[in-house]
């Protein structure tokens, strides 16, 4: 004779004895807790626009940048990001490559939006600027991680600083937090 209140339906004591033998680590592993990879690789493409297009001679402009990562992965939820922004600079075609400060928002497919804060420079490179920003995500999802972007824009035409003006670029981009 067996006592009812003691007896266990199977599928439960088989789960019980699989939680024995994984240990506490099969416990903490559970999707709602589970933590994105440490290295999150996002790629997409940036478009910039100058208003008035860029020229030799240093004048005021106003850049109006839109980036969208179309693809990121191990970030866990976080498939996707865009930024946009828009500010003023007195630059011309030869001094573009000056270094900069800046802090950047980026939301993610989430609805969550990270803040990256750093320092950025840019070189020419066979016709095209290369432009790398290195910062630490201050506030948002990944928060206190290292973050590098690098943007590859075509170099502004001599033709076009000579005449009208550079109005814009459009080119790739990678976001790379660790």
């Amino acid at each position: 004779m067996t006592n009812e209140r003691f007896r266990m339906p199977s599928l439960v004591l088989a789960a019980v004895a699989a939680l024995a033998v994984a240990g506490p680590a099969a416990a903490a592993a559970s999707p709602a807790q589970a933590r994105p990879l440490a290295l999150v690789q996002c790629q997409g493409t940036e478009s910039d626009a100058y208003d008035p297009g860029v020229v030799f001679q240093p004048r005021d402009f106003e850049i109006t940048t839109t980036g969208r990562f179309t693809s990121c992965l191990g970030g866990g939820d976080v498939t996707s990001g865009s930024y946009d922004e828009r500010f003023t600079i007195h630059a011309g075609c030869n001094d573009l490559l000056d270094g900069f400060q800046s802090a950047r928002t980026v939301t993610w497919n989430t609805g969550q939006a990270s803040v990256i804060e750093g320092t950025g420079s840019s070189t020419a490179v066979a016709g095209q600027v290369v432009t790398t920003f290195t910062g630490t995500v201050t506030a948002g999802p990944f928060t206190g991680r290292s973050a590098v972007q690098v943007v590859t824009l075509p170099q502004p035409g001599l033709l076009k600083c000579l005449t009208t003006g550079f109005t814009g670029a459009t080119g790739v981009t990678t976001l790379t937090i660790t």
